[in-house]
């Protein structure tokens, strides 16, 4: 077993996402603090052919999965968080030809709800591409074992 069990349960998790494993996404650090991953940069995530600039869609969607697994950092066991809500302020186009990495945290858990932060970027979080809060229901322990990612994710539970 890793030294972090929980870099390696948020690595099972997200190789189980299918929109991570078609983006490329994967783990770069997970810990009490929060979750960083990375999504590589590829000519089918570029938004303007012309210039390479990473679509918006692409950088949405790391931030959100950034967001919703960053709950694996302050939750003991697993559960199903939906997106409630997702703020996105792009700050400036990511550079391209370079992967962009995204961080969040969770910075008040309450018993329905949790609230968490963050930032995409790409050589430093101090000069960020985009801000992102966001509110992520918690449904509880009780659909882990229902049809569908809960059943795909047993393994994440570890």
């Amino acid at each position: 077993m890793s030294e972090n069990p929980l870099l390696e349960r948020a690595r099972r998790f997200v190789s189980a996402l299918r929109h991570c494993q078609l983006l490329g996404i994967t783990v770069h650090e997970a810990n009490t603090q929060g979750m960083t991953l990375i999504l590589p940069y590829g000519p089918a995530i570029v938004g303007d052919p012309l210039t390479g600039v990473i679509h918006g869609g692409a950088l949405t969607s790391l931030m959100d999965t950034a967001c919703g697994m960053a709950t694996l950092c302050v939750l003991a066991d697993f559960e199903v968080c939906p997106t409630l809500d997702l703020r996105i302020d792009y700050m400036h186009p990511a550079a391209p030809h370079q992967p962009v990495y995204g961080f969040a945290q969770c910075y008040r858990v309450t018993t329905d709800v949790i609230f968490t932060r963050g930032v995409a970027y790409q050589e430093d979080p101090q000069h960020p591409i985009a801000h992102v809060v966001g509110t992520f229901m918690r449904m509880g322990k009780r659909l882990k074992g229902t049809q569908g990612l809960g059943d795909t994710l047993k393994g994440a539970q570890a």
